[in-house]
């Protein structure tokens, strides 16, 4: 089947790796990069035929990862670190790069090979620190915006690097090539940024109006890759466009439906991406230079750990973050791979000093989310020296909602409830998907979120963590029970009121953990009742009492657990 038998391959493997990892508590990606052993062409048995082209697909993972980082990043949650990436991350480069020279020498190895593996090992991996923050609930504090601005100069800096480093024998002939590119890079960045805050969201807009969800994640995708691609043609980072692209697209009103589509997309090519970077490792050339490898290793990242935490102290960071920065940054990253390779094409250095470097580099991705997971440990254990660090969120509204009311649905029923509450002064927010909506809501003066509310980020960007009651107005009890599940997730204190077409269904919604679950034509018929009985001059007093006695009969269950709530 070639290609397409590889890929069930790795995504059967993998499975098994990360069903693997989860029982031993490990990060998954551990379980992808052994499951990439297994299935990798050093180890015999079923075998993945292509490498190669394996490799190629990762790197969608690579630029969907860092499409998604920049979706949940705006340009306003990197300045407070714009001064540790611009300035500091060059210096580590440099004093990284000056250890690796260091070590090369003291190991007998000439100076070209001593500086092309101070430069290898300079760089960090974008991939493994991003997904090992994710899967720690770190992404929202600032050790994490501190790594990830370091990280996105650290990708940029491969581009001269591949300039300057085959040329080290005629170090004139790199600058003006390198002085090209960058004057190609600055137009293209210059394009992107005007055109993309211009025409994209006009295009997304157009799109979202047609309210078609598939073609809303197809025209989310083709942005990302296709801009990535673009910076790419102009020799920059394929990966670094997708992120200036997922920017891009965070300040419109479109960023969080954009990220909640992409997530699964990008989650399965990141798999892609470790299972191919096990596969580069040759257990036997492991085994056959334990010593060294190990060396290596240790010296490597003890090396980097430190310099990255003493720039964040230079830079004035205190608290976890040295230790999170030392214990988080300290591996080599998978761009050492494309710069290795190019290192060999050009005879730079030899094969078997790639191999070296290149099993060294996925022995410190593997050890990263278990060294950056002591972090906390650490830090709890010097918790009376050290005062904590909160979390901070990222690219929220700034709209400090707290106790607040969330209305999931601006349809009709939503409206009418959103104008009732403006009236009264009590803060909401309206979650609507419907694009034409949601302009009719901003019109009105509505707060509101564009986005999917059966879509758990979506309710997590609503504050549902922080609200005292949620409203779900859709009458799809498929779709109410999906977002009571992801609410309660958030917040399994919050009140709920739904709306429900049967009694089976609002029983199931009660005993899902709705508080209130009301029945509209149930409702509605009540009220053409007592229109009716007031035009036959029945007494109020009768009608009240006929309307409680019949509502009662069939709230009673869910409202006795209601009043319990209240009291």
């Amino acid at each position: 089947m070639g290609i397409a038998g590889d890929i069930v391959i790795i995504v059967i493997t993998a499975l098994l790796g990360g069903l693997i990892a989860q029982v031993l508590r490990q990060p998954l990606i551990i379980g992808y990069i052994f499951a990439g052993v297994v299935v990798g062409p050093y180890t015999g048995g079923v075998t993945v035929s292509d490498v190669h082209n394996i490799e190629k697909m990762a790197e969608i993972g690579v630029a969907l990862l860092l499409f998604a980082l920049g979706l949940e990043f705006s340009l306003r949650d990197l300045k407070p670190v714009r001064n540790i990436a611009i300035i500091g991350t060059p210096i580590q480069i440099a004093l990284t790069t000056a250890f690796g020279v260091a070590i090369g020498r003291w190991m007998g190895w000439q100076w070209v090979p001593s500086l092309w593996f101070g430069a290898l090992i300079s760089l960090s991996s974008t991939m493994v620190i991003l997904k090992t923050l994710e899967n720690q609930g770190m992404l929202g504090t600032l050790s994490s915006r501190v790594m990830i601005g370091m990280l996105i100069v650290q990708d940029l800096a491969i581009v001269p690097m591949l300039i300057i480093l085959p040329q080290l024998s005629e170090p004139g002939a790199g600058l003006p090539v390198l002085a090209v590119s960058a004057l190609k890079a600055a137009v293209f960045l210059t394009l992107v940024i005007v055109l993309g805050t211009r025409i994209m969201p006009r295009v997304m807009k157009t799109i979202a109006d047609w309210n078609s969800r598939e073609l809303f994640l197809v025209a989310t995708t083709a942005i990302g890759l296709g801009i990535g691609y673009g910076t790419y043609l102009f020799g920059l980072s394929f990966a670094f466009g997708a992120f200036v692209a997922g920017m891009l697209l965070s300040e419109s009103d479109y960023g969080y439906q954009a990220l909640s589509d992409i997530i699964p997309l990008r989650d399965v090519f990141s798999l892609l991406f470790f299972t191919s970077i096990g596969m580069l490792l040759d257990p036997q050339y492991l085994m056959d230079h334990p010593g060294k490898i190990l060396f290596l290793v240790l010296i490597v990242m003890l090396g980097k750990g430190l310099i990255f935490a003493f720039l964040s102290r230079a830079f004035r960071y205190r608290n976890i973050i040295p230790l999170a920065m030392g214990l988080g940054l300290s591996q080599v990253g998978e761009f050492s791979f494309v710069l290795g390779r190019v290192g060999v094409a050009t005879h730079s250095i030899s094969p078997e000093f790639y191999a070296l470097v290149l099993t060294m580099t996925v022995v410190t991705m593997v050890l990263t989310p278990l060294l950056s997971g002591l972090t906390a440990p650490i830090y709890a254990l010097c918790g009376r020296w050290i005062k904590s660090v909160p979390l901070e969120p990222v690219h929220f509204p700034k709209r400090n909602l707290k106790d607040h009311l969330v209305i999931a649905g601006g349809g009709r029923v939503g409206r009418y409830v959103a104008g009732i509450l403006q009236r009264m002064g009590i803060p909401f927010i309206i979650v609507e998907w419907n694009s034409r909506r949601v302009d009719e809501l901003k019109a009105l003066g509505f707060p509101v979120l564009f986005g999917d509310a059966e879509k758990e980020i979506i309710l997590d960007a609503a504050e549902v963590g922080k609200a005292r009651l949620l409203l779900i107005t859709t009458p799809v009890t498929l779709i109410s029970q999906v977002v009571v599940e992801h609410a309660k997730k958030l917040n399994p204190a919050i009140q709920i009121i739904a709306r429900a077409e049967g009694i089976e269904e609002m029983q199931g919604l009660h005993d899902q953990g709705v508080s209130l679950v009301v029945q509209p034509e149930f409702e509605a018929s009540l009220e053409v009742a007592r229109q009716a009985l007031l035009h036959l001059d029945v007494p109020m007093d009768l009608i009240r009492q006929y309307t409680d006695e019949v509502r009662e009969e069939l709230y009673r269950p869910l409202y006795k657990d209601w009043q319990k709530t209240k009291d």
